[in-house]
């Protein structure tokens, strides 16, 4: 799946597919009209921050179909990059959770 040029491996509804390394996440809702962004972050431990995320019940809140998670690797990145990819991501489609 191509998000704002980058190329994401899933999406994921279990968390049992997800890879312990660095990169960015996209939350996403999966629903019969269509994919829609309802979170959008990155981390150095993907698998971790994803069980263990503070906006949990903001995505359970705003799930309509299934909630899935859409991944990002990107072990040669530094954390200003990953971050510069997901406010790329947060601005073009805006999710319900988390802050630009």
């Amino acid at each position: 799946m191509v998000i704002e040029g980058y190329q994401f491996q899933g999406p994921y509804d279990k968390t049992g597919f997800l890879q312990e390394r660095s990169g960015v996440y996209v939350i996403l809702d999966l629903r019969r009209d269509g994919n829609y962004v309802i979170d959008v972050g990155e981390s150095e431990a993907l698998k971790t921050r994803i069980e263990n995320h503070n906006r949990k019940n903001c995505w359970r809140r705003n799930e309509q179909g299934t909630l899935a998670v859409a991944v990002h690797y990107t072990p040669q990145f530094p954390k200003s990059l990953r971050r510069a990819i997901e406010q790329k991501i947060r601005s073009q489609y805006v999710p319900v959770c988390g802050i630009l």
